[in-house]
């Protein structure tokens, strides 16, 4: 397999045109893992396709002329083999004297993987092999002749300082926790005569998070919306309406399907998904390349759009409060639940302390001082929420409503909880966060939104953390929301489940019946 070397030599400028370049340079490298270890890389035309169009598609000034792409493509269809095969290109391969290429990810087990690869890559061919001054131990390549430079850096450890990147390939940006590297390794791109920022990724779940943005430029690139022509946008995904067990479904958004992605695992991947429930949004995500809601769907949020609206007067009904007091991270929510014949209605008050109301807008993406002043969000002052603006919420629902009972957490609550019963006369019922307390109102409120017998007023903060909450399940098949697990904050959903627990222990029973299961 020593045909890397002379792959570098006997590509000068001008014998063969630059995407064709790229494509024998890569086919010059080996496999390193499966069945295809030590054979030839030998692009798919798919492949191919897409390497001869970002490489080789030239400006008039006969510079590349895409700077950035997006390659979406399921689990499987060979995504880290070729994030070596094209950083070893930017490396030896590109002409660029001084070139740094940058392999990026999420973490340093992902950024691990491309280099690693791309090691195994070097190491398996002879000639290649002296070229390249290999330190394991910082990640990163060196190609003496033309002073270049390959690093694998990971989001959660890198120095904003000193790039001057001429290829960067980012690998599952799905993952990354922020964009602060994306932008990073974006700006240090301005130095260079045609630098090429390459996002390699499967689908995500969090529609707050930088592959989403990219995604979505992308998306308005490729329908003509938005023109630009230095970005290229190629997406492999099914379609959100395309039936998820069809295989000719599969083939058309997996382009390896049949070759080096197995169909059979596929067809076992499917049972499982169709066998647990919870396991469908996995197979869709990872397999099928569709955004999802949430990495473990508690609820569609088109289930919960479709819920009516409030329209009765709710002054002096019977209702039933849950409270999730928050951690130093968490919103503090309150949410009641006003049952008769035909279902429940539902309010929801928050609150956030204001001295983290400008880094929680950051961190979690959604416009804290918006909902503040539209009248959703109540901020406490100092740092820390204010139990007592808590407390004062619900001592004006106690002047509307006919509160009986309020379930909590016991953890964190006792104080807050003492006041409430000793000095205001509620009925305060603790209510454990585990599977036992959790999986059966849980379930009801599944039913109850599933039947659209849960009115709610449409309040913005309470359908975020409904599009947030993820179940975990144990063996016995019992659920819960879990906040380990959940994208974001879910505490209203919490609340909203803990409310329901309490109507449902006080046998509140509607006329209407309760769907047994999903429509």
């Amino acid at each position: 397999m020593a045909r890397a070397k002379r792959a570098v030599a006997a590509a000068p400028a001008g014998l063969l045109p630059p995407g064709a370049r790229v494509v024998r340079f890569i086919n010059n490298l080996t496999h390193t893992a499966g069945k295809y270890a030590r054979q030839p890389f030998d692009l798919r035309p798919w492949q191919r396709a897409y390497v001869e169009t970002l490489f080789g598609t030239l400006t008039p000034q006969g510079l590349r002329q895409y700077r950035t792409s997006l390659l979406m493509l399921p689990r499987k269809n060979g995504k880290s083999e070729l994030c070596a095969a094209l950083a070893l290109y930017g490396l030896l391969g590109d002409g660029e004297i001084g070139a740094q290429v940058i392999s990026a990810a999420a973490d340093r087990d992902q950024a691990s993987l491309v280099f690693n690869a791309a090691v195994t890559m070097v190491r398996s061919d002879p000639e290649l092999e002296p070229l390249v001054e290999i330190i394991e131990s910082q990640k990163r390549m060196v190609h003496r002749p033309s002073s270049s430079t390959y690093r694998a850096i990971s989001a959660e450890a890198y120095s904003k300082h000193g790039f001057n990147a001429s290829l960067v390939i980012y690998d599952e940006l799905h993952a990354a926790p922020n964009r602060d590297l994306w932008d990073v390794l974006r700006t240090s791109q301005g130095g260079r005569e045609q630098p090429i920022l390459l996002a390699i990724s499967t689908a995500g779940f969090d529609r707050h998070s930088i592959l989403f943005q990219v995604y979505d430029y992308a998306c308005k690139v490729r329908d003509g919306i938005i023109e630009d022509p230095s970005f290229l946008p190629v997406i492999y995904e099914a379609p959100k309406d395309a039936d998820w067990q069809d295989e000719t479904v599969w083939a058309a958004c997996n382009p390896a399907l049949g070759d080096f992605r197995s169909l059979e695992d596929m067809r076992i991947l499917a049972r499982e998904a169709q066998a647990m429930p919870q396991a469908e949004n996995s197979f869709r995500r990872l397999y099928l390349n569709q955004w999802t809601e949430q990495e473990v769907r508690w609820l569609p949020m088109d289930l919960w759009d479709a819920c009516p609206p409030v329209t009765r007067s709710l002054l002096g009904q019977r209702c039933y409060v849950g409270l999730d007091l928050s951690t130093t991270r968490d919103l503090t929510a309150a949410v009641a639940v006003f049952p008769d014949a035909t279902g429940c209605d539902v309010e929801a008050a928050f609150f956030v302390p204001e001295a983290t109301v400008d880094e929680r807008s950051t961190r979690d993406r959604v416009p804290y001082r918006q909902w503040a002043r539209d009248g959703h969000l109540t901020v406490t002052p100092g740092d820390v929420v204010d139990y007592e603006a808590v407390r004062a919420q619900l001592k004006r629902w106690s002047a509307l409503y006919d509160i009986r009972e309020i379930a909590f957490d016991p953890w964190n609550a006792t104080d807050l909880v003492t006041r409430l019963q000793e000095q205001d006369g509620f009925v305060c019922i603790p209510m454990r966060q585990g599977y036992a307390s959790l999986s059966a109102p849980t379930k009801s409120a599944e039913k109850r939104i599933a039947g659209k017998q849960l009115r709610h007023g449409r309040h913005p903060i309470l359908r975020w953390n409904i599009s947030n909450a993820a179940v975990e399940q144990d063996p016995a098949g019992n659920i819960k929301l879990s906040k380990r697990v959940s994208t974001e904050r879910i505490d209203g959903a919490v609340a909203l489940v803990m409310a329901i627990d309490r109507l449902d222990h006080n046998a509140v029973e509607l006329e209407a019946p309760l769907l047994a299961e999903w429509s």
